[in-house]
């Protein structure tokens, strides 16, 4: 755990320097009225009107807010004091009032909201960025309601094994140890909202079967899954579609880029 402490305080450090940025590329996408969840999510997640939403991981906040404005009671959680900083001020610009931040590492939330939620979700290149997935679980079955759905969407656990740049290419080069509890270390940082830093940061895959028996673990009902063969532009892909969805041209149809889940408390 002392070796989880450093790397998550190095990539607290190295999400800050893209704090500002990330801000000021959302503020302009947010200021387009059409600006949407990505669209995968948009469908699944369906009506959220009224809903208590608890956003784990909402970087500064302009997911939190796109739900917000979908009539959700948003709570945005990020471990990045700068991201709270600035999710704060995106909502004053966009005068979103039915939405909070809070400023915590995910693993170590319960005990810092004093509240259930209806929904949890967490999407778009996430969970890779924490260590622990047990402890995750743990949280979210702790501020989960009665009858409330966790939502999952991410990078599929599969796609994350290649070299990028092999993909680009066409080539499947595998890189990366599918089964390997050691992160990717990295010395540079962000590129789809902003342009990459030099800052040292550090990135866990989780298989398939962890993401899912850590939910089934706690006790949730697993009641949805899909793999879809496009995902969010940023988390991978060389092309994009009409509908702002990313994938490989030479793999489409062939690889899973993304992963949908869905878990009730019963």
């Amino acid at each position: 755990m002392e070796n989880f402490e450093k790397q998550i305080l190095e990539n607290q450090t190295a999400w800050g320097k893209l704090s500002e940025d990330h801000y000021q590329t959302f503020k302009k996408l947010l200021s387009d009225p059409k600006t949407k969840l990505n669209p995968i999510v948009e469908e699944e997640l369906g009506d959220i009107d009224g809903k208590r939403i608890l956003h784990l991981q909402c970087n500064t906040g302009a997911d939190s807010i796109l739900m917000a404005r979908k009539g959700a009671i948003v709570t945005g959680v990020d471990f990045v004091e700068d991201n709270v900083h600035f999710a704060k001020q995106l909502a004053k610009d966009f005068n979103i009032d039915n939405i909070q931040f809070v400023n915590s590492d995910v693993l170590k939330l319960i005990g810092k909201i004093d509240q259930l939620f209806d929904l949890i979700v967490t999407f778009d290149g996430v969970i890779g960025w924490l260590p622990d997935l047990h402890q995750w679980g743990k949280v979210i079955h702790h501020y989960l309601d009665k009858g409330g759905m966790f939502y999952l969407h991410d990078s599929h656990p599969f796609i994350m094994v290649f070299d990028e740049d092999g993909l680009d290419q066409g080539n499947l080069m595998v890189r990366y140890p599918y089964f390997s509890k050691e992160p990717d270390n990295d010395p540079f940082i962000g590129g789809y909202a902003c342009e990459p830093k030099e800052a040292v940061n550090h990135y866990w895959n989780h298989t398939m079967d962890e993401i899912v028996m850590v939910l089934l673990n706690q006790g949730l009902k697993l009641s949805y899954i899909k793999e879809h063969e496009k995902c969010v532009v940023g988390m991978g892909g060389d092309t994009v579609d009409n509908d702002g969805l990313s994938f490989y041209k030479k793999h489409l149809g062939k690889l899973p880029m993304a992963l949908s889940v869905k878990a009730i408390k019963e």
